[in-house]
């Protein structure tokens, strides 16, 4: 069985997000969607909340299931039997520090692959960063984020 992890802070989930999610689904057997703790990046959601609204906003189509961890990303997907990070790369910016992490992750886990997928061109300009901010501006965010993330920003910041 082909599994891949895609690990992220996902705070929030977005359609992006859900994009490279179903693409992913193509070409593994089994996906998880690996909720970083990361207290430092000072998140508007907590992990439970953020790991709820994944599954609330994933299709009910199997294949993907959603956890977190703490720690090294090349020890979680070993220990869960995965040989494949998934990450998501929206412009050059991002390909800078992806192919950093990629390269430190393959030095100290050289078994793990890490793939870059593209969001579908729609998807390319949006952030999670840019979402939070645009919800807590009292903006519009249906379109950019599965429904479930749209109450949840409501509810937020109260709009």
């Amino acid at each position: 069985m082909r599994v891949a992890i895609y690990p992220g802070t996902f705070d929030p989930f977005t359609n992006g997000h859900l994009d490279i999610v179903m693409r992913s689904l193509r070409l593994f057997d089994s996906l998880i969607v690996a909720v970083a703790n990361n207290p430092k990046k000072r998140p508007l959601f907590s992990v439970l909340e953020r790991i709820e609204l994944i599954k609330a906003s994933l299709p009910k189509t199997g294949g993907v299931t959603v956890d977190s961890f703490d720690g090294l990303a090349v020890d979680y997907v070993r220990a869960k039997g995965g040989g494949v990070i998934i990450r998501g790369l929206r412009a050059v910016s991002d390909f800078e520090y992806e192919l950093q992490m990629a390269l430190i992750n393959r030095r100290l886990n050289p078994e793990i692959d890490t793939i870059f997928k593209m969001p579908s061109e729609e998807y390319s300009f949006l952030t999670s960063t840019a979402v939070k901010e645009i919800a807590s501006l009292g903006g519009c965010v249906e379109g950019l984020v599965p429904p479930a993330v749209v109450s949840a920003l409501r509810s937020k910041f109260h709009t």
